[in-house]
């Protein structure tokens, strides 16, 4: 399936990934097992690795559809529908998305020129943290239209929130609305004013469960969400599955043109007074990218606290950028 770019052909069943560590590897084995791409090109400063990765994968092969999975250069992601990048220095026990900042804004100033180089046309899908800093500068340093540059945001602290809701209600937590947003980091929050569980306000159906307690249980079921990812650094050392499962999620909108509604990072343009920074709100999410914000409903102090989110970040990025 091919799609017009300003001066390239796109494939859209070609995606690339840059960066081949935990993430970007667990990313790429995630989308094989698909079906939505039939080429894969991996990159990595170390091509060794690169090559080991699409070696592996390949070798398995036989047990999925067919497929082309293979170490590449930038030259070869030119026709890419799909560019993921994952690159960038791990988080550290105790160390936070916002501390990693410096380290991989480096990073991106080596990796964005070389995808302005080749003219690439795709998509690109930022997942390196801090994931919203990072989708910013990918978007000023590239120049793309910025329906063009979405950060995989707040997808996975979404599912997250919808995974421990259902544990403690007791159901199926694909039946939980509810949305993390703002930063993908120790700023973000819990849209619990507007969630609900299959059209029933969620304090409501908790009261159905037996629950009563909103205010102490919704604030720790947020507080595991929003520590959840050092806890499990402190055990494993990385987290890779839940972000490898978000991000095909996010191209399973991307190349079905599926106009999802999902967290995403993008470029704001004053919704809920906040201008000129990457955070995660819902978005319509198709073939042509980023379509629209999505402007649920928050109460004054949800508000309150996004506009903290917001500006936690525009003091990060006027330090760096």
């Amino acid at each position: 399936m091919l799609k017009k770019g300003a001066d390239t052909m796109l494939n859209m069943r070609k995606i690339a990934v840059i960066g081949c560590g935990f993430v970007g590897s667990t990313c790429a084995f995630t989308l094989m097992q698909s079906n939505l791409f039939s080429e894969m090109v991996l990159i990595d400063v170390d091509k060794n690795r690169a090559e080991g990765e699409a070696m592996d994968m390949s070798h398995g092969l036989p047990f999925e559809t067919p497929m082309k999975i293979y170490a590449g250069t930038y030259e070869d992601i030119a026709d890419c529908s799909i560019i993921i990048i994952t690159a960038g220095a791990n988080q550290k026990p105790d160390e936070t998305r916002l501390d990693l900042v410096n380290k991989n804004v480096g990073i991106y100033k080596n990796i964005i020129p070389q995808l302005v180089r080749v003219g690439c046309e795709g998509i690109l899908l930022i997942v390196s943290n801090p994931v919203d800093i990072l989708t910013y500068t990918a978007l000023k340093l590239s120049g793309f239209p910025e329906n063009r540059v979405i950060g995989s945001g707040t997808v996975l602290d979404t599912a997250r929130l919808k995974y421990l809701l259902g544990k403690h209600l007791k159901i199926d937590n694909r039946g939980v609305h509810a949305f993390i947003i703002g930063e993908h980091g120790d700023s973000e929050l819990a849209a619990f004013s507007s969630a609900n569980v299959s059209g029933i306000a969620l304090n409501k159906f908790c009261e159905m469960r037996g629950y009563y307690n909103h205010e102490e249980a919704l604030r720790k079921i947020y507080e595991n969400v929003r520590d959840s990812a050092y806890e499990i650094i402190e055990k494993k050392h990385a987290t890779y599955y839940g972000v490898a499962m978000a991000v095909r999620r996010i191209c399973e909108s991307i190349v079905r043109d599926e106009h999802s509604i999902l967290p995403i990072s993008s470029l704001t343009h004053g919704e809920y007074g906040i201008d000129d920074i990457c955070l995660s709100l819902p978005a319509i999410v198709s073939a042509n990218g980023v379509e629209k914000i999505v402007p649920i409903s928050l109460n004054e102090e949800e508000m309150q606290k996004l506009k903290e989110s917001a500006e936690a970040l525009h003091k990060v990025v006027e330090d760096v950028l």
